[in-house]
């Protein structure tokens, strides 16, 4: 039995991960949605790794999952704690000294505040559930440099969605490629399959 660590991506509660997480129990595993402290101004990266270190305590067999802004954090936990493998689901990849807020300039991708990027595939109920989700997401993260000298060593996958708005998959594929130097593995489905295909991209993280 593996336990999944769950990490949000910005300015979102962990509550998004429920039918990923009932997945994965249903299939004999554990699963941990963390909660990360996205809306409190005093913490940054490292106060993020926290939490989800806590969030481990003294669990074994832990395989770690980000999403989006998680793939800052990820690593972050990684480095510190004993992990199977780490899981990038459609997420930033952070490269050494990189602060959040540049990563958008350093890898030649805009930025959008239209929710339609995240919710392209959604039903409107499934798009009002998720909705109930978004919380505030302090800047303070986003300033500071990326802290680790280079990646952690541990096993790495990452899953790409091929109808992603946000992070469009010929972007990411080619991100991957330079940043991990492995291929990812893909999937159909928008920025938020985690709802929308959860028994899908469950079979995938196992």
């Amino acid at each position: 039995m593996s336990t999944f660590m769950l990490i949000p991506g910005a300015g979102c509660d962990a509550g998004y991960w429920r039918q990923i997480a009932d997945e994965l129990r249903g299939l004999g595993h554990e699963a941990v949605p963390v909660r990360l402290p996205s809306e409190d101004d005093a913490a940054g990266l490292r106060e993020y790794a926290d939490a989800v270190v806590e969030a481990i305590g003294d669990r074994r067999d832990v395989v770690v999952v980000a999403h989006s802004f998680g793939g800052f954090t990820a690593p972050l936990v990684c480095d510190r704690v004993p992990v199977e493998r780490m899981v990038l689901i459609s997420a930033m990849i952070p490269a050494p000294g990189e602060a959040p807020g540049d990563w958008w300039a350093n890898t030649g991708h805009e930025t959008s505040d239209d929710d339609d990027v995240f919710y392209n595939e959604f039903p409107p109920e499934l798009r009002a559930e998720a909705e109930q989700y978004e919380r505030g997401q302090s800047d303070t993260p986003m300033k500071l440099p990326w802290p680790l000298p280079a990646w952690p060593t541990v096993p790495t996958r990452f899953v790409l969605f091929r109808d992603d708005r946000f992070f469009p998959a010929d972007f990411m594929r080619e991100l991957v490629r330079e940043r991990l130097g492995i291929e990812p593995v893909e999937m159909d489905g928008g920025h938020m399959a985690m709802m929308s295909r959860p028994a899908e991209l469950a079979r995938l993280l196992l």
